[in-house]
């Protein structure tokens, strides 16, 4: 072919084809229209005699048979045609001419029947046929110059960029199953979400609206109270998962050993609210524990804080909070170790303060700063030490906090096989500053309890994580997984998560968890989870039109499997994301792109026949304003009873 000598023996072959076509014709037009031929006097003798021998052969014998034999070499004569590629073509204008072509080319026969002149016959049946003949030609030319590849079919790549996922329903005594349905190559499949190994951790992403509580986190709690897991729940808006875990164990309790309690903090109703006291003595076995309830709770009053840890100004307060609540722990066994206590001991004077402070050995490296700025009377040095760690425990001064805080319902050992909770917190979007501080408290001596070995499996589900702040989550999910403690972390985006926890903080929980499932997301998210996904093969085509020819092009290259554009445009109710497996369970196909399938109606009734929760016990302002009062009445026992007027005048 380089030489074009194969072409040109091509072209010849075609051109003596159609030549013969066409030669077939004419002579069928001289032989069926001798007398017209012959009155114009356009016959010769020996023309005649030479012809003779030809109207001899069978195909000119019948006027059907003589037209086929010359459309025949026609269309042998166009397979090999090599046409100009013209992508304005399109086949129903190639069909159109070549019946319309056909139908006079056939039918022009009945035209022997007119009666008229027979020269006028002749020339309008020659006139027809060769017409007829030519939009066939014609119409058969365009359909071999129509451009196969529609580029335009599939604009936004969709079919693309499917794969096979995971169809088989993999399920285990800690899986969460989720029913999906994806399409591949244009059909719609079946496949499921199988968390086979929720312990690795799992994240759940999606802007407001893209279904996170809707199409996850409600099967996570429904399916893992119903495998008989201990749980606990932080309820951002609550009551709204609160409410699905208290129904799901009314109706599944029968699975567990020892039958679960069900228990709630929530300071907005106190009627339905229990009572805990997040420093419970008994919980804390060194000072190391109060240094990480006060690190939790100073940083959860003060998120800006958070990205400036190690600064004087914010380890200062830290430190001065540590040894209010270690010396509460020492103090009498323990009595007055409450959260509430602490503040109000941080609004004592000074002199009584420090004076305190110092009966408590195990506290005086942590005070002598403090003592050292207040007897050598660098007042604003001590302000600017202790001030903000007054200033932020002040805004929990609340006689409905200080009652739920200084209760003791429960403890906080939920995953206790002799004493199994589910216990769920309430938060308020409109009050999250405040209520977030003390809820990040509850939740950091919670983990302290139920990361260690021999306990029951259990289930840490954070609805909007980023509004409560838990130092370290990065090592709970790392250590937990062999304790059979799982997390499920919901966060809109990853920006978000930067805001409230910082860039390096944010990255180590986006890159350490195992399961992953996002909705909508959007920016360097999308980015982040298009990466992760990675990439699968797709086919690449390219059309190439120049003067003389058109070129069609197909390549296969690897392209993301979920661009972060797709990610970006994702309906409610569609995810995308990856689960881990473990030996035991391998999974070939974690990555997936699928509609999570909800039977809205069953959840709707299941929703309608759902109990309140249910009433602790009848609060009124009178009890609530009393245990205020009563807090404020032990901190000012404490100080007259440990310090003597003697004392107390030489401070």
């Amino acid at each position: 072919m380089q030489t074009g000598e194969n072409e040109q023996a091509l072209r010849k072959i075609i051109d003596f084809t159609r030549f013969l076509g066409i030669l077939i014709l004419i002579l069928h037009f001289y032989f069926s229209c001798y007398g017209a031929f012959s009155e114009m006097h356009l016959s010769y003798p020996i023309v005649n005699r030479i012809l003779v021998n030809i109207y001899k052969f069978s195909i000119f014998k019948s006027m059907l048979i003589a037209k086929s034999v010359a459309i025949i070499f026609l269309i042998v004569s166009l397979i090999g045609t090599k046409g100009k590629k013209d992508e304005k073509i399109n086949l129903s204008t190639g069909v159109t001419y070549s019946l319309l072509g056909l139908v006079l080319y056939y039918t022009s026969g009945i035209l022997f029947k007119l009666q008229v002149s027979y020269l006028l016959i002749a020339s309008l049946y020659i006139s027809v046929t060769t017409t007829g003949f030519l939009f066939f030609l014609t119409g058969v030319s365009m359909m071999y110059r129509i451009i196969n590849v529609n580029l335009n079919k599939d604009i936004f790549n969709d079919e693309n960029e499917t794969f096979p996922q995971e169809e088989r329903k993999l399920e285990n005594e800690y899986s969460i199953n989720l029913p999906a349905k994806y399409y591949l190559k244009r059909k719609e499949r079946n496949s499921w979400i199988n968390i086979i190994n929720p312990f690795r951790g799992s994240l759940v992403m999606g802007t407001p609206g893209a279904g996170k509580s809707y199409f996850v986190i409600r099967h996570i709690i429904t399916q893992h109270i119903k495998k008989g897991f201990t749980m606990f729940l932080y309820d951002f808006k609550y009551d709204d998962l609160s409410r699905i875990a208290y129904n799901t164990l009314l109706n599944n309790s029968t699975v567990y050993k020892v039958k679960p309690k069900f228990y709630v903090i929530n300071f907005e109703d106190l009627n339905r609210s229990h009572r805990c006291n997040p420093l419970d003595p008994a919980s804390m076995w060194d000072i190391t524990d109060a240094m990480e309830s006060s690190r939790t709770f100073m940083l959860g009053l003060n998120r800006e804080w958070i990205k400036k840890q190690g600064d004087f100004f914010v380890e200062s307060p830290i430190n001065f909070v540590t040894a209010l609540i270690w010396f509460l722990k020492k103090y009498e066994g323990g009595i007055f170790c409450t959260l509430p206590h602490a503040i109000e001991l941080a609004q004592v004077e000074y002199k009584f303060l420090f004076a305190l402070l110092r009966t408590e050995p195990e506290i005086e490296v942590l005070i002598n700063p403090f003592i050292s700025a207040w007897q050598n009377e660098a007042y604003d040095q001590l302000e600017g030490q202790i001030a903000s760690a007054k200033i932020s425990m002040a805004r929990l001064v609340s006689p409905s906090l200080y009652y739920v805080l200084s209760g003791n319902d429960f403890s906080l050992d939920l995953n206790n096989p002799l004493d199994p909770k589910i216990i769920c917190m309430g938060n308020n979007p409109l009050k999250q500053q405040v209520y977030g501080a003390v809820l990040s408290l509850y939740i950091s001596r919670t983990i302290k309890l139920v990361n260690q070995k021999n306990k029951l499996k259990c289930n840490l589900i954070f609805d909007e994580f980023p509004t409560i702040y838990f130092n370290n989550i990065d090592s709970l999910i790392a250590t937990a997984r062999s304790n059979k403690v799982a997390t499920t972390l919901a966060v809109q985006d990853y920006s978000q998560l930067k805001k409230d926890y910082g860039r390096e903080q944010a990255e180590v929980i986006m890159n350490i968890v195992g399961n992953i499932l996002s909705g909508q997301v959007t920016g360097d998210t999308a980015k982040q989870l298009s990466e992760r996904f990675g990439k699968i093969m797709q086919e690449r085509q390219s059309i190439t039109i120049n003067s003389q020819d058109t070129s069609i092009s197909k390549s296969t290259q690897l392209e993301f499997a979920v661009p972060a554009s797709k990610i970006a445009t994702l309906s409610s109710g569609e995810f995308v994301g990856l689960v881990a497996d473990d030996p035991d369970n391998k999974i070939d196909l974690k990555v997936f792109h699928n509609e999570i399938i909800n039977d809205h109606q069953a959840i709707k009734d299941e929703e309608g026949a759902y109990k309140e929760l249910p009433v602790v016990r009848q609060i009124d302002s009178d009890m609530i304003m009393a245990n205020y009062l009563n807090i404020k009445k032990d901190i000012d026992s404490i100080i007259q009873k440990e310090l003597t007027p003697k004392e107390t005048a030489g401070e």
